[in-house]
């Protein structure tokens, strides 16, 4: 007995039903009829229904080549023939020592060891805790050292440890009595300056505040955890040259760790493999994940010194092991993927390609500069955000119930391009390998679906 294929309004009934999908309005979401994603070919998904949309923000900024993949698909079904999963608890498997060794080759220099989980917030959740159980075991132990600093706005994925290195108020607010307390110092931006600074005052004032933190508290902090050159989550807040350099300089001065959370930046997003490259920054602890298997399967690493390492060496009776695991860290699968992704970032020139669709992007979005309702276009590489406001001068938001970055989202959808917004930010990140043409037609739609919404939000206030 054969059972038919669900229908597109049975999955759709059943979606409604019974997932609970991942930061969505849910009650809205449900009359939105949002596309079921059947299939993938080149750069366009492809929904239950036949339409084609163009992945304008690479499956939330993890794919890198493209979907269906043949390299890719052939590295997963070969692995497949070995094994598809085997734990890495007192065991090893080829998949994973390779990757190790690879990561280690192309991340900056001094990353020796590799520690292996599944999402970005486990890699960033991990981190911590190394940097914690480090200064409590180093050969001068330091126990004082318990404290995180982070950049207002940050955002590190949603386990508790990093959402307590988390400020985003929309996100991390409900549940604050459940984190521990961080030491948070203004993010290096100034759109939205205080009223008493100009924008170059701001940010004079937040490397003051960058340097004071470290005066005050230097000796009790374990480590500053950043998102480096770009912070995504936050509306991708574009940091000023230098500021990078600047907290490793004082990381370094006052014996903190530097945790560079590359979860959103690396595997080519901003236009060198690893956002630290561009500052000639060397981490204490990276942590990697989205496009590190090119987007396709959940893998992250944790990338840690030999100096934080040796930390945890021992006889067991010691105690001084990392107690810390997933079930499918180190997934062979995932291993493998990613192997076959680092491989074709060298056989097809993939950073190349970056540098020239990001030259592209600014071309075509250069026409938003004097836009009425476009605050600013912010760009490192293939990361974009394009703020829309009410009105530039003076600088006035959108009502919040407007929800005008999503009216913007679903009219894009109309003209086949699937973006997502934070908040009224319009978010494009296409694939590192995307082609240029297809970058050209992603800037252009969403142009014109920005265009479209805020003509129909200026009819609709127009006094009558």
């Amino acid at each position: 007995m054969t059972t038919s294929a669900p229908t597109p309004q049975q999955l759709r009934d059943w979606d409604n039903e019974h997932v609970w999908h991942p930061f969505t309005p849910m009650q809205a979401f449900r009359q939105e009829q949002a596309p079921i994603i059947a299939r993938g070919e080149g750069f366009d998904l492809i929904d239950v229904e036949g339409n084609r949309y163009l992945d304008g923000v690479s499956s939330l900024w993890c794919n890198v080549h493209g979907h269906c993949v043949p390299e890719i698909d052939a590295a997963i079904r070969q692995q497949l023939d070995c094994i598809a999963h085997t734990t890495m608890l007192g065991l090893s498997s080829p998949p994973a020592i390779e990757l190790a060794k690879r990561l280690v080759d192309v991340t900056p220099a001094g990353l020796t060891k590799v520690f292996y989980s599944d999402s970005g917030s486990t890699s960033v959740e991990a981190a911590l805790k190394i940097a914690y159980q480090y200064h409590q075991q180093k050969p001068s132990p330091e126990p004082q050292r318990k404290t995180f600093a982070t950049l207002s706005g940050a955002y590190h994925g949603d386990t508790i440890g990093s959402v307590s290195v988390g400020s985003i108020d929309l996100f991390h607010r409900l549940y604050g009595d459940l984190l521990f307390p961080t030491a948070t110092i203004p993010s290096p931006v100034g759109l939205w300056h205080p009223a008493e600074h100009s924008r170059e005052s701001y940010l004079e004032e937040c490397y003051a505040k960058l340097e004071q933190l470290f005066v005050e508290q230097g000796d009790r902090l374990a480590a500053f955890v950043i998102e480096p050159l770009v912070q995504g989550a936050a509306g991708i807040l574009v940091h000023p040259e230098g500021y990078l350099r600047r907290v490793r300089e004082l990381t370094k001065q006052y014996g903190v760790l530097l945790i560079a959370d590359e979860v959103a930046v690396g595997f080519g997003r901003t236009g060198t493999l690893f956002a630290c490259e561009q500052e000639n920054v060397q981490p204490d602890l990276m942590c990697v994940a989205k496009g590190i298997s090119g987007g396709y399967l959940p893998l992250a690493a944790t990338l840690a010194t030999d100096e934080i390492f040796n930390a945890f060496l021992g006889a067991p009776s010691e105690c001084r092991t990392f107690f810390h695991g997933h079930t499918y860290t180190g997934n062979p699968l995932a291993c493998a993927a990613a192997l076959a992704s680092l491989d074709l970032f060298q056989k097809n020139n993939v950073l190349a390609n970056v540098h020239s669709n990001a030259k592209a992007i600014a071309e075509e979005l250069s026409r938003l500069t004097s836009h009425p309702h476009v605050a600013e276009v912010r760009q490192r590489g293939m990361m974009v955000g394009i703020e829309l406001v009410q009105s530039r001068d003076p600088l006035t938001p959108f009502p919040s119930e407007l929800r005008l970055g999503h009216q913007v989202i679903i009219e894009a959808r109309k003209r086949g391009v699937i973006i997502r917004p934070l908040g009224d930010v319009i978010v494009l990140m296409p694939a590192p390998a995307m082609p240029e043409e297809q970058v050209r037609r992603l800037c252009r739609e969403t142009i014109a679906a920005i265009e479209t919404v805020c003509r129909n939000v200026d009819v609709v206030s127009q006094p009558h």
